[in-house]
């Protein structure tokens, strides 16, 4: 079993690291009202579409630099959502993508929005580069929204692009986002960590390099916890980063714990009602 490269692991580390500070950074984002103007203008924004019983509108926009010409130009991509009636929502999903560009903290732009990111990338960028934003409602569970956002960042020369992948569990009542340790009942964060190597394992089970090199597979890519989590209808699934329990081709792994396995583990009002 190869190991992945130098590079792939610090971005790999890069973006878990991150996750604990965007959590803190979510949290107190949503503390404050939203500006009067946010990078997501109205006349960018498709029809109100119902997900759910949440009114949600798309946004696409797709740009390359400005007076540059030929195949090679700096280009920026989006394809996210807004949501009408929950304007902070609509600024805390703009935040956060713009947040998710930075492989590495100390090398990050001064921005705070897709706008903001897209005037520094003009500067910065070289010939190839190109960044593409994600988000999307993966469901609606109760008083839960659950939003994917992602963003794949391409680097001239680079053999592949970086992704990364973030869930925010919106929660409509207070308005705010719920972190996992939230969720869990005080005390049993090991009895999750023990459901979610349950259904690792069993995930292992089905893997094909696993199975080639149990020993190598497990020195490469050792199990590790992930905080990154969304409430679904289906279960709590779990996102892993590229390169953090397996290869770059089998991109970011997602595994789902049945909430049968979280009786007892997370708090009640985050369980479905029987």
């Amino acid at each position: 079993m190869p190991n992945p490269s130098p590079f792939s692991r610090r971005a790999a580390r890069a973006f878990h690291a991150a996750g604990a500070a965007l959590c803190l950074a979510l949290l107190g984002a949503c503390g404050s009202a939203p500006p009067d103007t946010i990078s997501l203008p109205s006349k960018q924004a498709g029809p109100v579409v119902q997900h759910g019983d949440v009114d949600v509108k798309s946004i696409e926009w797709k740009r390359t630099k400005p007076h540059c010409k030929g195949d090679t130009c700096p280009r920026i991509e989006v394809d996210s959502v807004a949501f009408p009636a929950i304007p902070r929502l609509t600024q805390l999903i703009d935040h956060v993508l713009a947040y998710m560009t930075g492989t590495d903290q100390r090398l990050r732009g001064p921005y705070e929005t897709l706008d903001e990111y897209a005037d520094w990338f003009w500067k910065t960028a070289q010939p190839g580069d190109a960044t593409d934003f994600k988000a999307s409602v993966k469901d609606t569970v109760g008083d839960i929204i659950a939003i994917e956002l992602h963003t794949q960042q391409y680097f001239a020369g680079a053999a592949h692009g970086i992704p990364a992948t973030q869930y925010l569990n919106w929660q409509r009542t207070p308005g705010r986002v719920l972190a996992l340790d939230e969720a869990i009942i005080p005390g049993r964060h090991d009895q999750y960590t023990a459901a979610l190597r349950k259904v690792y394992d069993q995930w292992l089970a089905r893997n094909d390099d696993a199975k080639r090199d149990p020993a190598g597979y497990a020195r490469a890519f050792p199990f590790e916890e992930s905080d990154n989590f969304a409430l679904t209808r289906d279960g709590v699934v779990v996102k892993f980063d590229a390169y953090s329990i397996a290869p770059y081709s089998y991109g970011e792994p997602e595994l789902t714990i049945p909430y049968d396995a979280l009786v007892g583990v997370f708090k009640p009002e985050f369980l479905p009602k029987k």
